[in-house]
């Protein structure tokens, strides 16, 4: 009776004895981190507004590049129907110049917001715009919101950073207005850059020195 009753107490007192121990839990493998992405959304209203520089709109060329990085930014391509410019729709459309939009074109150091708007002069307008076209198939109205010296980072020269506003119509897109920026790095001008008299020795008489915007063959 004794060696019975020993035995069947001998789990119950093991039982007790695991229950009042602590147990240390197994390690578990650290969770994975999760890196935030280095490089952040087009600010694309912004842009067309011209509220960004030309190191800001740099991007947008390595999305519009890329199909995939284009819808991550809001921009699914469309069809092209100017061979000039590539157009997409925007996932969320955006308010711009106090218009709602929903299309937008990137052409070249441009991009430009596509608008319900017939008539671009009240817009050209009221943005303080200058007219360079205006006759029943064109209208073009632009102004330099921006021209600053900079040095170009890749090369160390300097250059002229130039932001400019433009609203104008084409004839792709009857009926819409373009309104957007254009982001460009210009060389200054030639009497800014050239090099002193005792740095470059004179010309020769009856002989001009290459332009850098004409062709040596054109002089």
């Amino acid at each position: 009776m004794t060696l019975l009753r020993t035995a069947c107490l001998g789990p119950m007192i093991l039982a007790a004895v695991l229950a009042s121990s602590p147990v240390k839990a197994a390690p578990q493998a650290p969770a994975p981190e999760v890196s935030a992405s280095t490089t952040p959304r087009l600010d694309l209203a912004a842009l067309i507004e011209c509220r960004q520089r030309v190191a800001d709109y740099d991007a947008v060329a390595g999305v519009v590049a890329d199909p995939l990085k284009a819808v991550a930014n809001g921009l699914a391509p469309l069809p092209q129907t100017n061979q000039f410019m590539s157009e997409y729709r925007l996932a969320s459309p955006i308010t711009v110049f106090g218009q709602r939009v929903e299309y937008l074109t990137v052409s070249g150091p441009s991009i430009m917001a596509i608008l319900d708007v017939a008539d671009p002069r009240p817009l050209a307008k009221a943005l303080a715009l200058e007219d360079g076209v205006d006759n029943p198939d064109k209208f073009m109205a632009g102004r330099e919101v921006v021209a600053r010296d900079v040095t170009d980072p890749r090369t160390g020269e300097p250059m002229i950073e130039s932001i400019i506003l433009s609203v104008s119509t084409v004839k792709t897109h009857p009926g819409k207005t373009l309104a957007g920026c254009t982001y460009s790095l210009d060389l200054p001008a030639e009497d800014e850059q050239a090099p002193t008299p005792a740095e470059t020795p004179a010309a020769p008489t009856g002989t001009l020195p290459p332009s850098v915007n004409t062709p040596v063959d054109q002089r």
